[in-house]
């Protein structure tokens, strides 16, 4: 336990070396960000798994059949399960953002939406009522939209150097809406990436090729038994 908060505040306390401008930049794709983007070849006639993230998400500094949502198409291939992933994440994107794309993002009529935001409130020190009320506020557009697709959210942390109560209250964020809407979580989506230097790329924040795999079975276990469900 110990070992963890360990890993887990150095990787922190890296993130607090980083520009205030959050992981990767504003709250839309640069003209060097890509835009979102399948992680497998169009198949239409496949139920979706979408991936609605950051910078983390996106793949950033890496390629982009290198981020987690590509390898778990691979998984999801080698295993023979039908599903198309998309892969919807923007660098520098504040939950505020997500919540302003979702209309967009939900035109894909995903079967699994998976949700990573919140880094970038964390790392700008925004309020956190606003954070948790916006993720709320993405899970009800999606139910509102598509009451059959299904929704993982997928847990952040947030900088020790805001102080302990902020810290704690944004880790409880995450457990506390996923109870809410009884809809299931990955606690961490950088555990045992995180704070780890060969795993991650020199800003210390974005994960490496081998991080990325490590995120996609953090992932997987989770997904694998959403789609399971669901058959």
């Amino acid at each position: 336990m110990l070992k963890s908060r360990s890993i887990r505040l150095s990787w922190l306390l890296g993130l607090a070396a980083l520009p205030l401008a959050g992981c990767g930049g504003s709250d839309r794709p640069s003209s060097t960000e890509r835009a979102p983007n399948d992680a497998s070849p169009p198949s239409p006639a496949l139920p979706v798994i979408l991936f609605l993230g950051t910078s983390l998400t996106a793949g950033r500094g890496v390629e982009l059949d290198q981020a987690y949502p590509a390898l778990i198409q691979q998984k999801i291939d080698s295993l023979g399960l039908h599903y198309r992933v998309v892969n919807a994440g923007v660098s520098g994107e504040s939950s505020a953002g997500a919540l302003q794309r979702i209309d967009w993002v939900m035109r894909e009529k995903p079967a699994v939406l998976l949700i990573e935001t919140g880094a970038n409130d964390g790392l700008r020190g925004q309020d956190l009522d606003s954070l948790k009320a916006n993720i709320q506020a993405i899970i009800n557009r999606v139910h509102g939209q598509n009451p059959d697709t299904r929704i993982i959210l997928l847990g952040m942390e947030a900088l020790p150097n805001l102080g302990a109560q902020y810290t704690k209250a944004f880790h409880d964020i995450y457990p506390a809406v996923a109870r809410a809407n009884h809809i299931p979580l990955v606690p961490f989506l950088l555990a045992g990436v995180a704070g780890v230097d060969s795993l991650n790329q020199e800003d210390g924040v974005h994960p490496t090729p081998a991080g990325h795999r490590i995120i996609a079975t953090n992932v997987w276990p989770t997904l694998e038994t959403v789609l399971n469900k669901g058959t």
